[in-house]
């Protein structure tokens, strides 16, 4: 049956970036003692009354007009059923007949191709606890810190066709969320999460199969192993004549595999009614209009832009503007220094890879721009070589010291004195006369090889141009 093709829609929720918790005063600041972030509204206490935060409105509004949703004038809030211990009201209020904001889509660059994922719905709601087990001490404890965190349910249309197009979607999605400011987008401590709904069609059939939904995927790498799985499963199952069953499965990465959880839930089984302590949310269209006003440029638009205005390569843009931040930092270089495909250059090769290095983002490392200027202009003035310049700024990322003060004290002031580099080369053809001979018998690709090794003898400082000059004449005469 290698004619089935994949369904995949995904459910995305992100946590959003608001000072307090959706329906009380709470902080929602992350890695507090258990249990020491609760009041009796997130609590669910009897006789507590909610109160909506209108900043996670206004955070759903914001990523609605960003991907083109139509934003609902009318919206209302409705209690999800259902019992699990980390869930202290017995219930969950939600959107569910009238979510914030309905279609939209996200465009994504698919196997070379853009391509649009459609989306059902952006709905806001609370969040649940968190079960911490035990499995050694087999007890299990219930922190209620997260309890009532506000979040935004993404909802795409199942019309995802592989993985990779899976985590392209989810990249983009992120990097969305975290230039409109809304979500921070950090997977491992859980203000990104994704469900996925996965099945099989035959041939002309219209929409999806039976489908199962996995869970417990907190990674990009996580969730393309889990889908690729999940797809070949069920394939295995179909091909074996038998049917796939409707549930919930969990991702095992320790072992490679989803297993199953539970049946899988139909929107019948949470009893959905309208939430009877919260008025229904009216959107005037000033505050839309407000919201508009208020969007950044977006991650698509920046990219297109640092290609159009600083000639980059669509790869470049990328690494450039995976965050606001990084953006800013380079483009902080460029109003510095008017070289902007060289800094380009350095700062995807250089500066990111230091961070990946570091703890901490951009903001914490330890070269500024007029850093990176001081020392990018050095070098095209010829004080410096390429490769010394590697070298000081692998040293002012470790001590935030200037590219002059190292320089000098490393002694690589670039060499472009021609006494100073013939000594140098005379002494590399005395040490090499096996690839000299090969050199003078026709080979000459070796004589790159020779010029490495003067760069190497003068620790990066002779002139490259001036050396490979020299090295060519010596080794010819």
């Amino acid at each position: 049956m290698s004619d089935l093709r994949p369904v995949i829609g995904l459910e995305v929720h992100a946590q959003l970036l608001t000072q307090t918790k959706i329906f009380c005063g709470c902080s929602t600041r992350f890695g507090l003692a258990p249990n020491t972030n609760t009041c009796p509204v997130c609590l669910g206490l009897p006789g507590v009354l909610p109160v909506l935060n209108r900043q996670a409105v206004e955070f759903g509004l914001r990523l609605g007009l960003a991907i083109h949703s139509r934003i609902n004038a009318l919206s209302a809030f409705a209690r999800k059923n259902y019992f699990y211990p980390d869930l202290p009201k017995g219930y969950q209020i939600t959107q569910y007949e009238h979510p914030l904001c309905q279609g939209g889509y996200v465009e994504i660059d698919a196997a070379g191709e853009k391509r649009c994922i459609d989306l059902e719905r952006i709905h806001l709601e609370e969040d649940a606890g968190k079960s911490v087990h035990d499995p050694q001490g087999g007890t299990s404890a219930i922190d209620f810190n997260r309890a009532g965190i506000p979040l935004l349910e993404i909802v795409s249309r199942p019309e995802i066709e592989d993985p990779d197009q899976a985590v392209t979607f989810l990249k983009e999605l992120r990097l969305l969320l975290v230039y409109l400011g809304i979500c921070d987008g950090n997977m491992e401590e859980g203000s990104l999460r994704c469900d996925a709904n996965v099945s099989l069609a035959r041939p002309g059939q219209e929409g999806p199969g039976t489908r199962t939904e996995l869970k417990n995927m907190n990674s990009f790498s996580h969730i393309r192993k889990a889908l690729a799985y999940e797809i070949q499963r069920q394939r295995g199952v179909l091909e074996a004549g038998q049917a796939v069953i409707s549930e919930t499965r969990l991702w095992d990465e320790a072992r490679g595999v989803t297993a199953a959880l539970r049946g899988k839930e139909e929107g019948r089984d949470y009893r959905y009614f309208p939430e009877p302590d919260l008025p229904e949310l009216l959107i005037e269209t000033a505050w839309i209009e407000a919201a508009s006003r208020a969007l950044p440029e977006l991650p698509r638009e920046k990219r297109r832009r640092f290609q159009d205005d600083y000639g980059l390569s669509p790869a470049q843009a990328g690494l450039l503007t995976q965050t606001p931040a990084i953006g800013a930092y380079y483009e902080t270089c460029v109003a510095l220094f008017d070289r902007p495909r060289e800094i380009g250059r350095w700062v995807a090769n250089h500066v990111l890879r230091v961070l990946k290095e570091q703890t901490g983002g951009i903001e914490d490392l330890r070269v500024s721009p007029e850093m990176l200027v001081d020392l990018l202009r050095r070098m095209e003035a010829g004080e410096v070589s390429s490769r010394g310049a590697r070298e000081v700024f692998d040293e002012m990322a470790l001590s935030a010291r200037g590219a002059e003060e190292i320089i000098r004290e490393r002694g690589l002031t670039q060499i472009r004195d021609e006494g100073q580099i013939r000594d140098v080369v005379r002494a590399i053809i005395e040490e090499h006369p096996r690839e000299v001979a090969a050199y003078r018998s026709g080979k000459t690709p070796v004589l790159q090889f020779l010029v490495g090794q003067v760069m190497h003898a003068s620790r990066g400082a002779a002139d490259p141009g001036m050396t490979q000059i020299i090295m060519k004449e010596m080794l010819d005469s």
